[in-house]
């Protein structure tokens, strides 16, 4: 009975192995180098193509480091140009009145850190107006999905290694 149960116990450890290298490829399969996909975006802009569900920020040579993302669900989607105005590590969330006014249990604050704040490890705020942002998510089975209220969803780790790669003032363009 003892070697049964240390078979099951391997067994197990194996399965547990495999399900965390599995899901931690998935998140680095989110960021890849690819050319880059309109050249007429100087290095450093950030182009985001919703249709795609796709962030790229464009590098030197011709080419872009793409993420994918969450972006707006039906009707909450936008385009335009946007700067970063806003950068924060563990961010604070207050629910805008759109959110609230669907989720009227939510509370007025979520501290940063916090596995129900829906802003993840970073927020890169977009303005004017300062109503949309590219954020991390505590719910990595959003991306590639249109979930938000118009914000970018992005995985925790790429946020953060976008946040590295950003500064304030960097143009966000956002096309369908």
């Amino acid at each position: 009975m003892t070697k049964q149960r240390a078979s099951i116990d391997i067994l197990l450890a194996a399965a547990i192995a495999l399900l965390l290298s599995l899901l931690a490829g998935q998140a680095a399969m989110a960021r890849e180098v690819v050319q880059v996909p309109d050249a007429r975006y100087q290095p450093g802009t950030i182009v985001i193509r919703t249709g795609e569900r796709r962030l790229y920020l464009v590098t030197q040579g011709g080419q872009a480091i793409a993420y994918t993302i969450a972006v707006g669900k039906a009707g909450k989607q936008w385009r335009g140009v946007k700067y970063v105005e806003e950068m924060q590590v563990d961010p604070a969330w207050s629910p805008p009145a759109s959110v609230k006014r669907d989720n009227p249990r939510l509370p007025d604050v979520i501290p940063g850190g916090s596995p129900r704040n829906p802003m993840g490890a970073r927020v890169i705020g977009l303005g004017p107006g300062g109503e949309y942002a590219i954020h991390g998510t505590n719910m990595p089975g959003t991306i590639g999905t249109a979930a938000s209220y118009g914000c970018f969803r992005m995985h925790n780790q790429d946020v953060s290694d976008l946040y590295a790669r950003v500064r304030m003032g960097t143009p966000v363009v956002v096309l369908p």
